[in-house]
């Protein structure tokens, strides 16, 4: 079956920031017939309810971008729920998604699935060489799970389904609560609400010393769509922008575009998660694909159209 313009595509997630980018993408692109359901319309973690729901769209394409995220913090006090939830979202989609014979499947994993003193940067094949960062272990495991199944569906049964395994995100739609939020969504909320009563000194966890890459969530959806339209060999693709810098040059970036004007000080008492994290994307860049949007400009744009009753 070819894909064309009029092919069913369920977005999974499709009101997150992953799954939001991908939405509007496909209707940019002119694709008109695409399914999304919210958590409260379509319990994922219900394996009957996501049985019924494949018999009856019978998708030709899934974008499994559902899943239960956080930021270090919530990954460290909720390990029970983000390991089995995610189970749950991944195993019921991708298993209903193969007996209805759906043509193509996206699995969004996480750069988080690799080895904490892995080599830098990051390769596919680093996968399971090492030991995991504990803090975020339960979320890591489960997507490495996803990984195994997507790999074993095609060695087995030749289907063409593929993970994207992409670096630290940001863009619309994303999660600016500092208890749950990923670092960068994080950053923008503490110089934002600083700015806003007037505090001159922002508190930062950890030694603002640990490496980070982060892509524009435009980006990766021009990722899904690639990968979606084209047809490829491998079973896992890094996507990343292929920048790197600190938190602590990171948080003078934000600082600057917020306008915060004061001190930046870090209690080391808490964790720094992984040292460094760059992925190496050279597998999906000599495909075709490569990141366009430049971080600062992309921070920029999206402060300006920020809802700020949000943060």
């Amino acid at each position: 079956m070819e894909l064309s313009k009029d092919s069913k595509i369920y977005v999974a997630g499709h009101k997150g920031m992953v799954g939001s980018a991908c939405w509007r993408l496909l209707k940019l692109k002119g694709y008109t017939n695409l399914v999304g359901y919210t958590s409260s319309q379509l319990d994922l973690k219900n394996e009957e309810i996501v049985s019924d729901f494949f018999k009856s769209e019978k998708p030709t394409v899934v974008i499994l971008a559902a899943a239960k995220v956080g930021g270090i913090l919530a990954n460290r006090d909720y390990q029970y729920e983000f390991l089995l939830e995610n189970l749950q979202i991944q195993n019921n989609i991708i298993s209903s998604a193969f007996k209805s014979n759906c043509m193509k499947l996206v699995f969004l994993g996480s750069s988080c699935i690799y080895p904490k003193f892995a080599k830098q940067p990051l390769k596919e094949e680093y996968l399971l060489t090492g030991s995991l960062e504990k803090t975020n272990e339960a979320y890591s495991l489960a997507k490495i799970t996803g990984v195994k199944l997507i790999e074993s569906l095609r060695k087995q049964y030749g289907v063409n389904y593929i993970s994207l395994m992409p670096t630290n995100l940001y863009g619309p739609n994303d999660n600016y609560n500092i208890h749950s939020s990923h670092v960068l969504p994080a950053l923008i909320s503490k110089f934002h609400n600083a700015k806003q009563n007037n505090i001159s000194d922002v508190t930062l966890w950890g030694s603002g010393r640990p490496l980070r890459e982060f892509l524009h969530v435009d980006d990766l959806a021009e990722a899904i769509l690639f990968v979606i339209e084209n047809d490829l060999e491998d079973s896992i693709y890094n996507v990343g922008s292929g920048r790197e810098l600190t938190i602590y040059e990171l948080a003078l970036i934000i600082q600057k575009i917020v306008g915060h004007k004061g001190r930046i000080i870090f209690d080391r008492t808490k964790p720094d998660g992984t040292p460094r994290k760059l992925l190496d994307s050279s597998r999906i860049i000599k495909k075709g694909w490569k990141s366009k949007i430049n971080l600062e400009a992309g921070i920029q744009t999206l402060y300006k159209e920020l809802d700020y009753s949000k943060i």
